[in-house]
């Protein structure tokens, strides 16, 4: 998951919340797999921390000692207590304020990359910062839909590896980033890479954390907002080009990707130009 601190400026986030402005004494709190992107108003300044899941769930793991079996107890723990994925976190410009040390101290520490002499130091600081931050996650008992399970990170409770181990889903990125505008099903991805539709989409889910269909989806998000960015194509030719043929359709699943629509997107894009 990754925390932004709003430290100066201003500007306005799209995420799966759709649109809405950040300013100082904002965090924004996304999980993995969580596309963001923001359109500063004027100049924004922030500092991000990056937090790996499996390092996330064995701090609740000791958090809860008293009650969890195992790492693999606290990994059901965790998903249990559903958490917006994309989250604005209201902290004041005062409090945040007294944030500031702290981060400037853990990004001095983590420059040179990690290093066993300062880790205490840095989860000292860490640990600082999430005593003042979690309390403002919102979170409600609400157990993850079907998709949300297929499409979350299921990394084992140890020593998760840091890219994908099967060759096929290396392969299925790498031919789905080369052609995203082909009319791919999860079967002809599938036969491309020589495995079943079941198997593919296990090992992918394993690997990138959602399934092929949904990557192919961030693929194409991604493509089109550099289109409605850098050049002047109409939006359904557009859209066209990264291979949704349907606007209704392309504008959801890009809202859903990006937080606004494609017409929202080039709006903003033009008023940041004409600044």
């Amino acid at each position: 998951m990754k925390l932004i601190f709003v430290r100066h400026g201003s500007a306005i986030l799209l995420s799966e919340f759709g649109e809405k402005p950040v300013n100082v004494g904002d965090v924004v709190a996304l999980g993995s797999n969580t596309l963001c992107g923001s359109e500063p108003e004027g100049f924004i300044t922030v500092t991000t921390l990056y937090l790996d899941r499996d390092y996330v769930v064995d701090q609740v793991f000791w958090q809860h000692a008293a009650l969890l079996a195992d790492r693999l107890d606290a990994q059901d723990f965790a998903d249990e207590l559903y958490s917006e994925p994309a989250q604005i976190l209201h902290l004041g410009e005062a409090r945040a304020g007294m944030l500031m040390p702290w981060l400037d101290e853990l990004v001095a520490l983590s420059l040179n990359g990690p290093s066993p002499d300062r880790f205490y130091r840095m989860q000292a600081l860490l640990f600082a910062l999430l005593d003042v931050v979690t309390p403002h996650v919102r979170t409600s008992p609400v157990r993850r839909s079907p998709t949300q399970r297929r499409t979350a990170h299921p990394s084992p409770p140890r020593h998760r590896e840091f890219a994908p181990v099967r060759t096929e889903a290396r392969e299925a990125v790498e031919i789905l980033r080369r052609d995203p505008a082909k009319r791919w099903t999860l079967a002809t991805l599938a036969s491309t890479v020589h495995l079943s539709a079941s198997q593919l989409g296990r090992v992918f889910v394993d690997a990138y954390g959602k399934t092929p269909m949904t990557y192919l989806v961030t693929i194409r998000a991604e493509w089109l907002a550099r289109l409605l960015r850098e050049t002047d194509m109409p939006i359904e030719e557009a859209m066209r080009e990264v291979g949704w043929h349907s606007r209704g359709h392309a504008a959801r699943l890009f809202r859903q990707a990006v937080g606004v629509t494609p017409t929202r997107y080039r709006q903003l894009v033009w008023q940041r130009a004409t600044a």
